[in-house]
């Protein structure tokens, strides 16, 4: 008998972790669900200034353009003709984010009506232009 009684109050000494494993694996899966991700275009590019720029914080798809002539989304450069596919693919992803195309300020205003073209093509017709914040040096 007293190997039993013994036996039950190791048992009872026990903690047991299931109630706590479990509100950690439910808190995991709130901070994931809740967690916006940021995309990047994938380059740096030297913006042009803008006294009426405006900063928005909605998760928007980049689309970036050098000076050079290369475009670059999701961090990939992407051929001209492939810009609406995949500006189909990541608008088909997060339907409510914009378009916001990063020109270089040395870019050619032709390849950036070409990639607005393309992207209104692919079904989004909320596109904007990034620029810096600030005023220009006047001229």
């Amino acid at each position: 008998m007293s190997r039993r009684s013994h036996r039950s109050r190791e048992e009872e000494a026990g903690i047991d972790l299931t109630p706590m494993l479990d509100i950690v694996f439910i808190m995991l899966i709130f901070f994931i669900v809740t967690t916006s991700f940021v995309k990047e275009a994938g380059v740096d590019v030297t913006r042009p200034s803008a006294e009426t720029a405006e900063r928005r914080e909605r998760g928007n798809i980049l689309v970036a353009i050098r000076d050079n002539g290369e475009v670059w989304i999701d961090r990939r450069q992407v051929d001209l003709r492939a810009v609406r596919a995949n500006i189909e693919r990541l608008h088909a992803e997060n339907p409510e984010g914009a378009v916001v195309i990063q020109a270089d300020t040395d870019s050619r205003t032709g390849l950036l009506v070409r990639v607005m073209d393309q992207i209104r093509l692919a079904g989004v017709s909320n596109i904007s232009i990034a620029a810096e914040q600030g005023g220009g040096n006047g001229s």
